[in-house]
């Protein structure tokens, strides 16, 4: 119990003072927000702060910091480590930065922006990169849902796409507050209630379960390494490169770069507290790693939520219902759907930013969004393991993109001060993170660890070296 609060305090902490810096490390210029300068009542629509910071977190969060931190578990609670530091020094820097860099630039998706700062080969990469991994994304949390529906209710799997893929249709091409402001503040407070009601549960030593204290040591059922594989595993509770394509949706109804810190650093650290709940609830229900091992191989993640919810807070509520167990289908169900179907709208904005397409008028929307839509029903009959992997890697390594980026516009930005390094630090570790990985996972080249370990040093090196090269010969000629 110790090590769980002293993770949560430094979580909280964290967004105090760091959160703090790193807002000032980026400055603030007094500028009228794109919301309002540009409203086109689609897109461009100012909402409360609180709606924004609860939209935002629900489109980031989805399953990432539930089923992710279940698997990231797995190592026992050395997960917390990952979650807090990632979190505080570089999943809030990635997301505050992509957000406020976004609300500079009138709004623009991240591929336009990441062009903007590190060059136009980076740009034509990033639009077909982004789109690519939104698309990706729109299809997991459309597949996994309707997986899910069609094993409770017994009927096919391709009938709940269907139902799934018409709403992602609606949400994708309605304007923001028709479907997603008025919803997804209700489903996102569901979302930080079950994590309340989980951290109680362990708190209370409710079915005498005990919460374990941190160790270094490697507790993995399969003795898997933890480098690089638990910072892959655990990505949206940490930093995931989803969560910059996310942020111009929400840079777009901001009313006040004030408030870019509370809705872009702030949601990353709530997000933070509930993957350090689910890691810390994976453990402890199922006492130990090999219990939770055994759990997610015979129940799936699924399942293994459905039980942790059922068993923290199996409270009856109406008709007989398990409060536990309406929150834990709202959080397999309800979440991953609505963070797919901002995935398909990011594209949809992606794709107009770059062809400069206006969104005003239907019309003009739905040449984007039809054909980008089919493709994703298309997707979505392959294999799901296939498609996960796949974006697992593509997630992490659009976070490192995003923090070079970060760190180009606060270098060029920022004369004669060390604010760049903020994202610098970050930027340099995802480096070593994911290049590792493509180097040693099966999917990647499959080479053994005394190659990628020094390798993947290596390649955060060269890109440091290509980076300090690069800007400091384009700065010189400003």
């Amino acid at each position: 119990m110790v090590t769980f609060l002293g993770a949560l305090a430094t979580l909280i902490i964290g967004y105090m003072v760091y959160g703090a810096i790193v807002d000032r490390a980026f400055g603030r210029t007094g500028e009228v927000a794109p919301a309002i300068r540009l409203e086109d009542g689609v897109d461009y629509i100012p909402l409360p702060t609180w709606k924004v910071f609860l939209i935002q977190l629900l489109n980031i969060a989805g399953l990432g910091p539930i089923f992710g931190a279940l698997a990231g578990a797995l190592w026992g609670p050395s997960v917390y480590l990952w979650i807090v530091f990632g979190t505080i020094f570089a999943g809030g820097v990635h997301d505050y930065l992509s957000g406020m860099i976004s609300f500079r630039e009138d709004g623009k998706s991240l591929s336009e922006i990441v062009g903007k700062n590190l060059g136009h080969i980076m740009l034509q990469i990033m639009r077909i990169f982004s789109i690519v991994l939104l698309v990706l994304v729109g299809v997991v949390f459309m597949t996994g849902p309707a997986m899910l529906l069609a094993k409770l209710t017994g009927m096919e799997v391709l009938m709940w796409l269907g139902v799934i893929f018409i709403y992602y249709t609606m949400a994708t091409l309605l304007p923001i507050d028709k479907i997603i402001a008025r919803f997804y503040p209700l489903f996102g407070i569901c979302l930080i209630v079950m994590a309340l009601g989980i951290m109680g549960g362990m708190l209370f030593g409710v079915g005498g379960h005990v919460m374990p204290e941190m160790t270094l040591e490697n507790l993995h059922p399969k003795q898997l390494p933890i480098w690089p594989l638990l910072f892959i595993t655990v990505a949206c509770g940490a930093v995931s490169g989803f969560h910059a394509t996310q942020s111009p949706i929400m840079s777009r109804c901001l009313k006040d770069e004030r408030m870019g810190r509370p809705v872009f650093y702030g949601a990353m650290v709530a997000e933070g507290i509930i993957a350090l709940c689910w890691a810390a609830a994976g453990a402890t229900f199922y006492d130990g790693t090999a219990g939770l091992g055994a759990a997610l191989k015979e129940a799936g993640p699924g399942g293994v939520v459905y039980e942790i919810c059922n068993g923290f807070m199996g409270v009856v509520g109406i008709g007989g219902v398990s409060i536990g167990a309406v929150l834990a289908m709202l959080g397999v169900i309800a979440c991953p759907i609505t963070s797919g179907d901002t995935a398909f709208r990011s594209a949809r904005l992606t794709l107009a930013d770059w062809l400069n397409i206006p969104q005003k008028e239907a019309p003009k929307r739905l040449i984007i969004a039809v054909p980008m839509l089919g493709i994703g029903l298309i997707l979505s009959q392959m294999d799901f393991s296939i498609i996960w992997r796949y974006f697992s890697w593509a997630n992490q390594t659009l976070a490192m993109i995003t923090l070079w980026m970060g760190t180009a516009y606060l270098y060029l930005h920022k004369p004669g001060s060390y604010a760049y390094i903020v994202a610098l630090v970050p930027a340099i570790f995802m480096s070593a993170v994911t290049t590792t990985y493509l180097l040693q996972a099966p999917e990647g080249f499959g080479l053994p660890t005394d190659i990628t370990y020094p390798a993947g040093i290596g390649f955060a090196i060269l890109f440091t070296a290509l980076f300090v090269r690069a800007y400091i010969l384009r700065k010189r000629t400003l």
